[in-house]
């Protein structure tokens, strides 16, 4: 027998304020058809006054939690994939255990920006398959609105706030790609393009800083880096692009997920595609993606999902899991 790391339950939470393209126009030189001509974006939403990233998190977390028929009492481990933590320290998780009311267990933030999601359940797994926690809380969470630019119209208008949660369990399975959850991952990074895509301040540096990017590098980066490491966590296992029922992208440009799509051999029909109502929310736009999906009744029982993303650092990875 192999112990799997297998999702239980799944939920999301975004804030209430909807910010369409047309109210960016309003603050920088931009209009809703460039917009969606480059992105796919149509909104997002921004978090309110007083809203913090952990404040997400725990309604998110709460979602799963109900979706899976669980307290937080049932948990052993928060892992908070973020690069917006309300505060330096604590970490994220440790506040979203609080507002749990979990007095048992660990937690503690992943930081690999966009591919946090995925480095996070990469983490998550490793936990169970140790030994070290029975079921583990992962969650996304952003609030990217405080870090934009809002001067910078090829930035300010792709990111949004939000948070998306998933429950893993270890459960016994076969050893084969028939078992129920996650099957391969495929973690990446490479600190030399660390301009591409960064916040220009930080703790140390004495400033709080505003995102900076460079938006037709990462591009060229994302399509084959993303590709490239679907391919592997498939190859690990001896699947294909044609054994995938959902790509479940980072929502980052619908033109870097169809491009992915394209290259994985993968028809866009089964890409789960959320970007047009959420922009890019970080490391919370897997686990939205996969929330949103299964709400729409796309992802099933069963089903082989690829998940892959790319973000600051640069990092990328991927995780294949059979839901």
């Amino acid at each position: 027998m192999t112990t799997r790391a297998v999702v239980r339950g799944v939920g999301h939470y975004l804030p209430e304020r909807i910010v369409p393209n047309s109210e960016l126009e309003t603050l920088v030189d931009t209009t809703d058809e460039w917009i969606r001509t480059r992105s796919g974006i149509e909104r997002r939403h921004f978090a309110a006054e007083g809203e913090n990233t952990s404040d997400l998190a725990v309604k998110a977390a709460n979602a799963a939690l109900k979706d899976a028929g669980m307290t937080a009492d049932d948990i052993d481990a928060v892992v908070v994939a973020t690069s917006t933590a309300d505060f330096t320290f604590p970490s994220a998780a440790t506040m979203v255990q609080a507002g749990l009311g979990m007095t048992r267990g660990f937690a503690f933030d992943v930081q690999a920006v966009c591919a946090g999601f995925v480095y996070a359940l990469a983490n998550a797994n490793a936990l169970i398959l140790s030994g070290q926690a029975k079921r583990v809380l992962v969650i996304g969470a952003e609030t990217f609105s405080r870090i934009l630019d809002f001067t910078d119209r090829a930035t300010c208008v792709l990111f949004g706030d939000g948070a998306g949660a998933l429950i893993l369990e270890a459960q016994e399975g076969n050893g084969t790609t028939d078992d129920r959850g996650i099957l391969a991952c495929d973690l990446n990074s490479d600190g030399r393009y660390k301009d591409l895509l960064h916040v220009d301040g930080g703790v140390s540096t004495g400033t709080s800083g505003v995102l900076r990017m460079q938006g037709r590098e990462v591009f060229r980066h994302a399509v084959e880096k993303l590709a490239d490491t679907a391919h592997r966590s498939l190859e690990q296992v001896g699947l294909s692009g044609d054994d995938v029922d959902w790509i479940v992208p980072h929502q980052a440009n619908i033109r870097i997920i169809s491009g992915t799509a394209k290259k994985m051999g993968v028809p866009m029909d089964r890409v789960v595609v959320t970007v047009q109502d959420h922009g890019n929310t970080s490391a919370a736009s897997i686990p939205l993606a996969l929330s949103v999906g299964k709400e729409r009744g796309q992802i099933k029982e069963n089903d082989i999902i690829v998940t892959e993303a790319i973000g600051g650092g640069l990092a990328w990875g991927s995780v294949l899991l059979r839901w």
